[in-house]
């Protein structure tokens, strides 16, 4: 005998939330916010809004990541292997290694600010239209 189960990821108590049964509430209208007063969060990670969020996050996030791990990797890897490199005096005693060293924070800061900038202009009106839709405030 086959039986009628429930897809991955839903539970039976999702499953009658979505589906409006005994209410009169239209079926076809989803509320993001459940009668708690909680957001629905499987309802909102569904939206078109929010995948929008979450690629403009991710384009930004990988290729920082990517940058700031290539530059750290580069600094300890001459430490190790190319002593005689980083350690070419630049200016009196400070040599090489050192401005590469200092330069690990430049890096940190400008991702920093990078993202700031980015997260203002890009990530802040795409979260705003999103809390429109959804009706779930902060």
């Amino acid at each position: 005998m086959t039986k009628a189960m429930w897809s991955p990821g839903e539970t039976q108590h999702e499953h009658q939330e979505l589906r409006g049964f005994a209410s009169f509430e239209d079926p076809a209208a989803l509320s993001y916010v459940d009668s708690n007063g909680k957001p629905n969060f499987v309802l909102i990670q569904q939206t078109d809004e929010f995948r929008t969020l979450r690629r403009r996050l991710t384009t930004f996030i990988f290729p920082m990541t990517v940058l700031f791990l290539s530059s750290y990797l580069t600094f300890v890897l001459l430490s190790a292997y190319a002593k005689d490199l980083v350690s070419t005096k630049v200016i009196g005693v400070i040599n090489l290694g050192i401005l590469l060293g200092l330069g690990q924070f430049v890096v940190s800061i400008l991702i920093t600010l990078g993202y700031s900038r980015y997260a203002k202009r890009r990530l802040d009106p795409q979260r705003q239209l999103l809390a429109e839709k959804t009706g779930v405030e902060e």
